[in-house]
């Protein structure tokens, strides 16, 4: 089976934006791969003028948020460095069945990488530090649009290689890697 893979655009955050940043962007790429009947809820960023739309699903959304936290959990011990989210979508197959075992093997058909570069800007509250910093927010923002954008697009041209629909199924089985804590 064919993987697709989207290298989405690195951003370049602060540690007070990552939250925010990623639940939008893993919540926009699940809710354009949910296959069955959702609750479609908007979103307004607190922090940028974007809203985007989640599943309505209280479940993938506690999901979501745990991934993030071990995410920032990673980001406070390695500060400034890039890193990246992967989020993966598969199929469970079942292995032949040999004698003693039933296996089964996740078989990945996309994979989304969300790359940030979370970097610690200095506390001042000088004016051009307020400039800097509000212009570094509306880069952020325009950047974070572009981001979406190139969901949006992916999505819309990338369809072969998505696998048939089960009965009932609502979400493709996902998951969701964070950097891990040696790495």
């Amino acid at each position: 089976m064919n993987c697709e893979v989207c290298q989405l655009k690195e951003l370049e955050v602060e540690h007070f934006e990552i939250r925010e940043v990623l639940r939008c962007i893993l919540h926009t790429i699940v809710f354009h791969r949910a296959l069955g009947l959702v609750r479609p809820k908007d979103v307004d960023l607190e922090l940028f003028e974007i809203t985007y739309v989640q599943c309505g699903d209280d479940e993938l959304e506690k999901k979501i948020d745990e991934k993030i936290e071990h995410f920032i959990s990673w980001v406070e011990k390695h500060p400034n460095k890039k890193s990246q989210i992967c989020l993966s979508f598969y199929e469970v197959k079942s292995k032949q069945p040999s004698w003693f075992t039933n296996k089964t093997e996740r078989l990945y058909w996309e994979q989304w990488y969300v790359n940030l570069n979370v970097t610690q800007h200095p506390k001042s509250h000088s004016e051009s530090a307020s400039e800097d910093r509000s212009s570094r927010r509306a880069a952020l923002e325009a950047s974070l649009r572009e981001v979406l954008f190139q969901i949006i697009k992916f999505v819309n041209e990338k369809k072969d290689h998505v696998p048939p629909i089960s009965e009932g199924v609502i979400y493709f089985p996902y998951e969701i890697a964070v950097p891990r804590k040696f790495q």
